[in-house]
């Protein structure tokens, strides 16, 4: 399944919403309540208000969702960003709202201590047996042995590099080399930019580094110090702001390498650009949109409601039309079992292409993004000296 010069923690999520938008793809709010279904007498108890990040929106398709499920989905895109989000279910109305969150994964666990957040009762949602076990395995999604996140979409972000230029790219060092001074760039978010920063310091440099994902206090100032260290020496032409901006560094010329989405590189291909996504030595930085059954949900009777949307968000016809659009995986097998039972809507061949490449990903080494680190104040402070340098 979605950049300003703040101290926003999802920035990075915001302008993914902007990709999104610039495709044709965003997130206007949906209601289906009027729809002629052909379930419509167990539709009529079967609405539910979604409240998620544009990545898991499928816009017109939400009709059809409705006529498999017989659950009818209002969405509203959140906005992405985890900061506003948590923010208006700890003291907005977000929960008199919505009974089903999507959020980009790191809150569930302060969300679930904080009371916002339900478990969810996985025997109501049948179709979760078929997510793929390293899924099910993001360590964000248990709390206390209860199920407080299902793993809805996924993939993984590295470089994006021009083979014509640098050969072979296999590793974040390309970013950090010397030798490319001002032709590389990373993101201006430290949701991604730490992260790959502490995997080429753990993984290349040997630094200790325990995760990635989640840096102490002294691992932090090792990994932004050394960002720091390298922006004054001008080693980044820029880090780039939102969507437009990563693909117009790719489409001008004016980088190498740089650390960014999988889109991007698809984007450039459309352009006429050679362009490749490495898959590094240090590994990938795996990333998930989840969704969170709303305590409000609960506390209105709408909760058998929610997990039989949620189920059918893992039926297949949904994890369909998320990879034609977006490229973007719900990490089940009901998909291709959706694709080969019909074949005049979706080609059974590509959709086990893109099952096969994010799955190759996932088989490797994986450091799992974290929006809401448990130093992310932290994080917030670092990130502005950095811009500040």
């Amino acid at each position: 399944m979605q950049q300003q010069q703040t101290s926003n923690p999802l920035s990075s999520n915001a302008s993914r919403r902007d990709m999104l938008k610039l495709m044709g793809l965003g997130g206007a709010a949906l209601g289906l309540g009027s729809l002629n279904l052909g379930r419509r007498a167990m539709a009529q108890d079967m609405s539910v208000a979604f409240w998620a990040t544009a990545t898991l929106d499928i816009a017109g398709k939400w009709q059809k969702f409705a006529e498999l499920t017989g659950v009818t989905p209002q969405f509203t895109d959140n906005g992405n960003d985890i900061g506003p989000v948590v923010a208006r279910l700890a003291a907005g109305n977000a929960n008199d709202l919505f009974d089903v969150g999507g959020f980009q994964g790191g809150a569930e666990k302060e969300l679930a201590k904080q009371g916002h957040i339900a478990a969810w009762d996985l025997s109501k949602i049948p179709n979760y047996a078929s997510v793929w076990q390293w899924a099910k395995d993001i360590p964000y999604l248990q709390l206390d042995g209860k199920q407080i996140g299902i793993p809805t979409v996924v993939n993984a972000d590295s470089i994006i590099y021009r083979p014509d230029k640098l050969g072979k790219v296999d590793s974040y060092g390309v970013i950090f080399d010397p030798k490319l001074k001002g032709r590389v760039a990373m993101e201006d978010a430290w949701i991604n930019s730490a992260i790959f920063t502490a995997m080429y310091l753990k993984e290349a440099e040997n630094q200790p580094i325990k995760d990635p994902g989640n840096l102490s206090e002294s691992e932090l100032g090792l990994v932004m110090e050394f960002l720091i260290k390298h922006k004054t020496d001008g080693q980044f032409r820029t880090f780039w702001n939102g969507w437009e901006q990563g693909v117009q560094l790719v489409a001008n010329e004016e980088v190498d390498a740089m650390t960014g989405w999988e889109p991007i590189v698809y984007e450039g291909r459309k352009r006429g650009l050679q362009v490749e996504y490495a898959a590094p030595a240090e590994g990938y930085e795996g990333w998930g949109n989840n969704t969170v059954l709303l305590k409000g949900a609960v506390d209105r009777g709408t909760s058998d409601a929610a997990h039989a949307f949620v189920n059918g968000l893992l039926g297949g016809f949904y994890g369909c039309e998320l990879g034609a659009t977006r490229g973007y995986m719900v990490p089940s097998d009901k998909n291709l079992e959706y694709a080969k039972a019909h074949p005049d809507e979706y080609k059974a061949d590509e959709v086990e292409k893109l099952a096969k490449h994010v799955q190759a990903k996932f088989a490797g080494k994986v450091y799992w993004q974290n929006t809401r680190p448990d130093n992310f104040q932290l994080y917030e402070e670092w990130w502005q000296k950095l811009r500040n340098a």
